[in-house]
């Protein structure tokens, strides 16, 4: 008969090695499950937006949301699932650096001024998660949104970040800032009807008051401040290549956001407008459609960057006739200006970013905008690099996104054949990737 001791030495011995070993294959188990999931993908070519060229074959190693390698012929980690695109090019995921997520116009101007009047702000914060999915399935992994009403930016974005919603990465202004009457204000309507706008909705007037507006936009998560030192093409009430704010107001503005270290975007059509937030330090102007050549040239010394938006003045210049008349000549004028002054930025080598105005122009047609940019003058090359590490320069996020670099956010857009070739194949993507999470494939 055994003794006692036996169950108290080699046997209690061997019931806690098995216990450290079943231990041992559960943690083992579970760091599997918890191991970032690796993805190679491959391509007959690849877009490198740090030389502008393209490299033959192309293939990118994705562990979690990160590059891990880059090249033609990577190593192709133990379990990895393998996406083989065949003849197609792999890019970094496109930057557009003029959206309004909230909102979008159609044909008929009169309706879309109605609607925007009548709908709720949740209802327009869900058209916007549709415009939002939309967008970043047309290869947009990240936009800038240059400003909306009732904090619906600022809703997208939070839900994006929190993975409730599809979408690209988002940098939002809240509302555009601007002076009373002028482009970022409301349209005329009777202040009986609608309440006046003032600081917190963008509206202000004298420096102090421009900076109470900064500050309620920062209040409220702001990434970047934009503003209008000139009057808008679509705007009832004002004109559009004419100042609207002081330089006071204009000096304020800036230095109030540059104080909290955001950037500044200004919308301007007009060269005088352009001057004044040239002077007063703007990181970047939008549109610029009436911009002469040495207002360009102090743009290029500055380093300050042209967000040309020539999809909005070809959408606007095919519908003038559905247009309000106190809107037709602004349109008309500004649809033949842009693709003038664009041409003469690069040609003089003014530093661009990519940026549609999307809105205005349908969106999911973002990347049309890389066709019109090759059409009037820039070299596909150069569009591309506009869209991807441009962009990422001018948003200040050139350390995470805009190119395929091992350590960067895993960003990243196929389509097919050889858009140096044809820039349009841009307008159709095959893939895309956004921080290592797959939202469309063949």
């Amino acid at each position: 008969m055994m003794s006692c001791n036996y169950f108290n030495g080699p046997l209690r011995a061997l019931r806690v090695a098995i216990g450290v070993l079943a231990f041992a294959v559960m943690q083992a188990s579970y760091a599997a499950a918890d191991a970032p999931h690796a993805v190679v993908i491959k391509a007959a070519r690849l877009f490198d937006a740090v030389s502008g060229k393209l490299r033959e074959p192309g293939a990118i190693v994705v562990v979690g949301d990160k590059i891990q390698s880059v090249g033609g012929d990577v190593p192709v980690p133990a379990g990895a699932e393998v996406i083989d695109l065949g003849d197609a090019t792999l890019l970094p995921g496109f930057i557009d650096a003029h959206v309004h997520l909230s909102d979008e116009s159609s044909e008929n101007w009169y309706r879309d001024w109605y609607q925007d009047k009548m709908r709720f702000p949740a209802e327009k914060a869900l058209y916007g998660a549709h415009y939002a999915k939309i967008t970043l399935e047309a290869g947009i992994t990240t936009v800038r949104d240059v400003g909306s009403t009732d904090h619906i930016s600022l809703g997208l974005r939070n839900a994006i970040n929190a993975g409730v919603i599809p979408g690209p990465r988002m940098l939002i202004a809240n509302y555009a800032i601007g002076a009373t009457g002028g482009h970022a204000d409301q349209d005329p309507v009777p202040p009986q009807l609608i309440a006046s706008a003032g600081p917190m909705q963008g509206v202000c007037n004298g420096a102090e008051e421009c900076r109470a507006a900064v500050r309620y936009q920062l209040k409220y998560g702001a990434d970047v401040i934009k503003f209008m030192p000139s009057g808008g093409v679509l705007s009832l009430a004002d004109s559009v290549d004419e100042p609207e704010l002081t330089q006071e107001e204009m000096n304020a503005i800036v230095a109030e956001a540059h104080m909290w270290k955001r950037k500044v975007a200004a919308h301007c059509h007009g060269d005088k407008a352009a001057r004044m937030a040239i002077l007063a330090g703007v990181d970047s102007i939008e549109h610029g459609t009436f911009i002469k050549e040495d207002t360009l040239l102090e743009m290029k010394k500055h380093h300050v960057f042209l967000v040309p938006t020539l999809s909005a003045q070809e959408a606007v210049g095919a519908k003038l006739d559905s247009l309000p008349p106190a809107i037709v000549p602004k349109a008309r004028a500004a649809a033949a200006q842009a693709r003038i002054m664009f041409g003469n930025a690069v040609r003089i080598g003014v530093p661009i970013a990519m940026g549609t105005d999307a809105a205005v122009d349908p969106h999911g047609r973002n990347a049309h905008e890389f066709t019109l940019m090759n059409r009037y003058g820039m070299p596909a090359a150069d569009a591309l690099l506009a869209g991807t590490a441009g962009g990422a320069e001018l948003l200040g996020l050139s350390d995470s996104i805009g190119t395929l670099q091992p350590g960067k956010q895993a960003d990243i857009v196929a389509v097919r054949g050889n858009p140096l070739a044809d820039i349009q194949a841009v307008e159709h993507s095959l893939f895309v990737m956004k921080g290592g999470v797959v939202y469309k494939r063949p």
